[in-house]
């Protein structure tokens, strides 16, 4: 008898593998947001549509920074699959989000805002960042919202 995989896994296995279209040079990160059971949005860090893609135009160093260091460009794979959610009319409240990176505290924002219930990541921002704190995970945990590391 074969062990069938936990959606857990199912989901995950796909944030990684959804990472791996991500044009950023810096760090690739993908994002699945499911409900019931069911993907109803994913994501990948990368450029809005319509402008660059930073590992074609420049590909040894990535797009210009903001004033703190970020991509200037760059949405987070967790802010791709929230807004193509709502952009198609997915109703996001309830929601669980699987990502290969915990959220960034302005990602945090938008998941609380967005009523998403549970958040699995598999990796640190803050190992990533080089910062003292996942401060993105402590304030979701502040507000309410169920966060596992995978």
């Amino acid at each position: 008898m074969t062990v069938k995989p936990g959606f857990n896994d199912i989901y995950m296995n796909l944030a990684v593998d959804l990472a791996a279209r991500s044009h950023c040079v810096r760090a690739q990160v993908g994002a699945v947001l499911t409900k019931d059971t069911r993907i109803i949005s994913i994501g990948y860090n990368g450029p809005p549509s319509g402008t660059h893609n930073c590992d074609e135009e420049w590909p040894d160093t990535g797009c210009e920074k903001d004033s703190r260091g970020s991509c200037l460009l760059a949405l987070h794979a967790e802010e791709n699959a929230i807004l193509y959610a709502s952009r198609n009319g997915s109703r996001i409240e309830g929601a669980t989000l699987y990502t290969t990176l915990s959220p960034c505290i302005a990602c945090a924002r938008l998941i609380l805002s967005s009523g998403i219930k549970v958040v699995y990541f598999k990796d640190s921002y803050a190992a990533y960042k080089g910062l003292s704190s996942d401060e993105g995970v402590d304030f979701l945990k502040r507000f309410g919202v169920e966060v596992n590391k995978y």
